[in-house]
């Protein structure tokens, strides 16, 4: 079985929701992890993320170990960078076996082409402001300078701050299906040029929802801020489908 999981953002809120949130993910990687062949992080797994050469975020030390459990038993982890955790360089690959994936990719599942990506930085070229944004964040100029002039202590208050206002703007309550467009736009220019690609799977909207195209579905995941997670699953026939999980249940 393939998972596909994406905008947990640890660490974010306050204690307690930060606990909340860590303890479903925690619960639901023992879930997976009964049957999952491959695990799909696509991307704002952390709130914010960013990796000194000798220092990470404090924190998360139970979600690393049983990704690095995960890994240990064959499970393969892949992580695709989104716009919160964008800034890793080698610890999690190193420490945890994960894949760092910093681009949209086109992978093939036993002969069924699946197009994979976070989202945020697709169909962006009438977002001048946005795309200059992803252009520095993604900048390597800008996270050496930033690793260099920034204390560590500062860096993660700023962060924290800095995606708190990005998480708010995708506030699932606030979000309606005009605002999958950009996304929706996209796969279909994508399938015109790539007409092999069967299925489109995104994160970042923190709004789950289906769609079905002549030739074929995308799928949006849905965040861990309220009372469900919604997450995605391929089973060995290739079907491919939307669950839920909740957030909120005794942990064992």
């Amino acid at each position: 079985m393939r998972y596909f999981v994406s905008d947990i953002h640890l660490g974010a809120g306050t204690k307690a929701e930060r606990r909340r949130v860590e303890d479903a993910f925690c619960r639901w990687l023992d879930m997976a992890g009964k049957d999952a062949t491959e695990l799909y992080l696509m991307g704002d797994i952390f709130d914010f993320w960013f990796e000194y050469h000798r220092v990470v975020p404090r924190g998360f030390t139970r979600v690393l170990a049983r990704l690095a459990e995960l890994s240990r038993r064959g499970v393969r982890v892949v992580l695709f960078t989104g716009n919160h955790d964008m800034w890793c360089y080698d610890y999690l690959q190193e420490e945890c076996g994960v894949e760092i994936v910093r681009n949209p990719r086109v992978v093939e599942f036993d002969g069924v082409k699946v197009h994979l990506a976070h989202g945020d930085n697709l169909n962006i070229s009438g977002q001048p402001m946005l795309k200059l944004m992803n252009t520095i964040f993604r900048s390597s100029v800008a996270r050496t300078l930033f690793s260099w002039l920034v204390h560590p202590d500062l860096a993660l208050k700023f962060g924290l701050w800095w995606s708190g206002k990005s998480r708010k703007s995708h506030n699932k309550t606030l979000m309606g299906i005009d605002n999958l467009r950009p996304l929706v736009e996209y796969a279909r220019e994508h399938n015109l040029k790539n007409g092999d690609v069967e299925h489109y799977i995104f994160g970042h909207m923190h709004l789950p929802h289906y769609l079905r195209e002549e030739r074929f579905e995308i799928l949006f995941l849905g965040d861990w801020c309220g009372t469900e997670a919604v997450y995605a699953t391929m089973d060995d026939d290739n079907n491919l489908k939307l669950n839920t999980f909740a957030i909120d249940e005794t942990v064992s």
